[in-house]
């Protein structure tokens, strides 16, 4: 009985001594907060009025990545709110949805080895978001960069010359094509290549530790999003976010016009505009 409350206490002063911990963290972190968010000159208006307007224009859009965390709530939030006339989900393999919400979802199977001669897959959409991604312990640092840029850029010209004028991508935090570190170094290099194709308008999405529940996760995944989680809980908004926000911020930020062409929106501005 001693020893079970000496481990009880023990555990007790370790939570107290973490808990201070991510607080005095989340305080430094909050000097260094990103960028004030980038502001719209539509943002004083009513979303529900935005969205009324948008779906009276009969828009169509696609989604690329949507078997992923990212893509998998972008498609809940879509259709939640109703905003497209039509829905197209581009991918390597058809999904499986028992909803009867998917039901008018249209989905396109296609070979990213080949999307030349899938091009028509990529025709006819107004709008497109990019979700598409993995990891390089997953493809190696090749297959890396051949998903998250080369994929991506290809799907990207397709679209383009399908017609789409709006396109938005996610990406990282600290995402720079001079980075020293592959990941970011890729991921800034497609953003740049996307950005040099002209679309009417880009959005950048640069969210930081995506904060997602999963039934099956390594300890190391699981003990990161706790303590990213536990920060992001106490105010500090510059390194995580949880996926819902940057799926409500990619959607109510389709409805808004920016002041620039393209716009890079860093963490902060997608935990504001994803509230």
């Amino acid at each position: 009985m001693f020893v079970l409350t000496q481990l009880i206490t023990a555990l007790g002063k370790a939570t107290g001594c973490l808990t201070v911990a991510v607080v005095v963290i989340a305080a430094v972190l909050n000097y260094f907060e990103d960028a004030e968010p980038i502001k719209y000159t539509s943002m004083t208006e009513d979303m529900k009025t935005l969205e009324e307007n948008f779906r009276q224009q009969n828009k169509s859009c696609f989604i690329l990545g949507a078997s992923g965390e990212t893509g998998k709530v972008l498609l809940q939030e879509l259709l939640g709110r109703r905003i497209f006339s039509k829905i197209t989900l581009i991918g390597r393999r058809a999904l499986t949805f028992e909803d009867k919400a998917y039901e008018k979802v249209v989905q396109e199977v296609v070979d990213f080895e080949k999307l030349d001669d899938y091009a028509a897959a990529f025709q006819g959409h107004d709008v497109g978001y990019c979700c598409l991604g993995t990891t390089r312990a997953k493809a190696g640092a090749e297959g890396y960069i051949r998903v998250d840029h080369d994929y991506v850029l290809k799907s990207a010209e397709l679209a383009k010359s399908g017609g789409c004028t709006q396109f938005h991508l996610v990406t990282a935090k600290r995402a720079h094509k001079e980075s020293n570190f592959l990941y970011l170094k890729v991921k800034g290099q497609v953003e740049a290549d996307v950005e040099a194709l002209g679309f009417d308008r880009l959005a950048i999405y640069r969210p930081g530790f995506l904060l997602v529940d999963k039934q099956k996760s390594r300890p190391g995944e699981w003990l990161a999003r706790k303590f990213f989680g536990a920060l992001f809980a106490v105010g500090s908004k510059s390194m995580s976010i949880p996926i819902q926000m940057v799926a409500k911020a990619m959607v109510s930020n389709t409805l808004l016009q920016p002041e620039q062409k393209t716009e890079i929106l860093e963490n902060q501005a997608i935990a504001s505009l994803g509230k």
